[in-house]
């Protein structure tokens, strides 16, 4: 079959946030020629949302919508415009420990813990400040960093075994420079004294609250935006698989035979992914120093009214052994039309407890569900044959379900490239590999693209995207990339959803005045 030929100035891989992101800005600024190609038929990625065939809907993850930026509000708010599109929610969040449910987070919360549970806490927290205020020199890895912000106490409680459920790797392997906001540090004297006076402390970090889509999922909402794009610029699904990538020619070999020549490509596939295919082999041997860990997404839809246990629950932490699972999250809670409606009949498929229902025939609801996560890696194997019946087990020991809850569906689906994780050679790997590539007109973006997790989420991964777009248009600095500080400390509103000659005229002011370093911590502009 003879091969067509399509040529464009931008080439994009990936209909994730990053290259939604890429896409949306170029199509915004209606200057370069541009293509985005995607293997899968629906847009969405890593953010994506599927369906059973009960109609329950999981995301892949626990995402939720929060966000540092004006021009991803912009787009969003744009893909999706009516109030009636979203639900606000108040984030909801608790560590299961010691049979207790701790507000989240669990370090300024102790106060709730056994009386020689708080002791050991607050033992560790005193003697990691004294430490602190000695020490020479700056933690060496994750491990060094809890233990020198939380103490002992915290550290065997809850970050150490909770982080390695997490990540699948062991904290002294990981370094310390993603964390960002991503960690609460305590306040040695806030938490005392919540810990006298039995209270709790109040939400903390940038998801206090969220928005969460009405219908289809956080998928429907990558969804919208891709529609926003005109139809004939993108290849989704069997005419989107990318084979081969050949930098020196500048030209990606789709597996239908298309060959689609760029004069730059961004590509938002997993880092490795890309060096494989372009099949060079000093790249293929740098990226083997990146780690990364496998993700599987478990959903149970419960027939029944959603216990006043569960309440308005939106994810829960668990760092002990009695369940597989890291993360739940109560996905019922986010929209009412996550779940079938209560007129939907359907068959129990087994009782919690793992028994076969004694009445086997179709009911009524209603329906609520839960999400589990459980993260994978050659450090930390797991039992995937019987994965599933070990998190219902799991459930039941955390009761989060009780015995005789009647289980109408059930969802299980890895995803190989789950965590990208920041172990102590990430560094060291992506900054020679993201110059190397970018040397050769490849822009590798994304949650995987760049493998920052630190600026991993969805609003952070679209403007990758759109960053990658201003550097390769107009030489703008790739904030995101590389400031993960600077746009996790503010809200960035330089840049918003208007015509393109305008948009490339503010951003140019505000990347010039970064370039000459008069940008101060909290993003206002020295005007010295």
């Amino acid at each position: 079959m003879a091969k067509d030929e399509i040529n464009v100035d931008v080439l994009v891989i990936g209909a994730g946030p990053t290259g939604l992101g890429a896409a949306k800005r170029l199509n915004q600024i209606d200057g370069p020629s541009w293509m985005i190609v995607d293997s899968n038929k629906t847009p969405g990625g890593l953010a994506s949302t599927d369906v059973t065939p009960e109609g329950f809907l999981y995301d892949v993850g626990g995402h939720v919508i929060f966000s540092h930026y004006k021009y991803f509000d912009d787009c969003i708010d744009e893909a999706l415009p009516h109030e009636t599109d979203w639900y606000t929610h108040q984030r909801i969040s608790y560590v299961r420990c010691k049979n207790l449910w701790v507000p989240y987070p669990f370090q300024n919360n102790i106060a709730m813990l056994p009386k020689e549970d708080q002791v050991d806490c607050i033992d560790g927290m005193i003697d990691a400040a004294l430490e602190a205020r000695v020490a020479n020199k700056k933690p060496q890895n994750f491990d060094e960093w809890i233990l020198r912000m939380m103490g002992t106490g915290v550290a065997d409680l809850f970050m150490r075994p909770y982080n390695y459920k997490v990540w699948a790797v062991p904290t002294t392997k990981m370094q310390c420079a993603w964390l960002g906001e991503r960690v609460a540090a305590p306040d040695i004297k806030n938490v005392t004294k919540n810990v006298i006076l039995q209270k709790t402390a109040g939400g903390w970090g940038p998801n206090a609250t969220f928005r969460f889509p009405a219908r289809d999922g956080t998928g429907g909402i990558w969804i919208a935006v891709a529609n926003t794009l005109p139809k004939e610029k993108t290849r989704f699904g069997e005419h989107g698989v990318v084979d081969t990538v050949d930098a020196d020619q500048k030209k990606v070999t789709l597996q239908d035979g298309t060959v689609v020549k760029y004069e730059k490509l961004i590509s938002t596939m997993a880092v490795d992914s890309l060096v494989e295919k372009m099949g060079e082999k000093e790249l293929i041997d740098l990226s083997k120093g990146l780690f990364y860990s496998t993700t599987h997404v478990i959903g149970v839809g419960i027939r029944g009214e959603r216990p006043s246990r569960i309440g308005d629950k939106c994810w829960l932490y668990f760092p002990e052994h009695d369940c597989p699972f890291y993360r739940a999250t109560i996905f019922s809670n986010y929209s009412p039309n996550n779940q079938p409606p209560a007129t939907v009949l359907l068959p129990t498929l087994q009782l919690a407890n793992g028994e076969k229902p004694t009445d086997t025939k179709e009911a009524y609801g209603p329906y609520w569900s839960i999400m589990l996560e459980v993260s994978e890696s050659s450090l930390k194997p797991v039992d995937r044959e019987n994965l599933m019946r070990d998190c219902i087990q799991g459930l039941v020991n955390t009761e989060m379900l009780q015995p005789e809850d009647e289980i109408v569906s059930t969802y299980n689906r890895a995803f190989d490239h789950g965590y990208p994780t920041p172990t102590l050679e990430r560094e060291s790997v992506l900054t020679m590999l993201l110059p190397k590539l970018q040397e050769k007109g490849i822009y590798s973006r994304g949650r995987f693209g760049s493998w920052r997790y630190e600026v991993g989420n969805q609003d952070h991964s679209f403007m990758l995207g759109v960053e990658a777009v201003d550097a390769i248009v107009s030489g703008g600095v790739e904030l995101t990339l590389n400031y993960p500080d600077f746009v996790n400390g503010r809200k960035n509103t330089e840049r918003r959803l208007v015509d393109g000659a305008q948009a490339f005229k503010s951003m140019k002011g505000i990347t010039s005045h970064i370039a000459n370093g008069t940008v101060q911590a909290n993003g206002s502009i020295d005007k010295r």
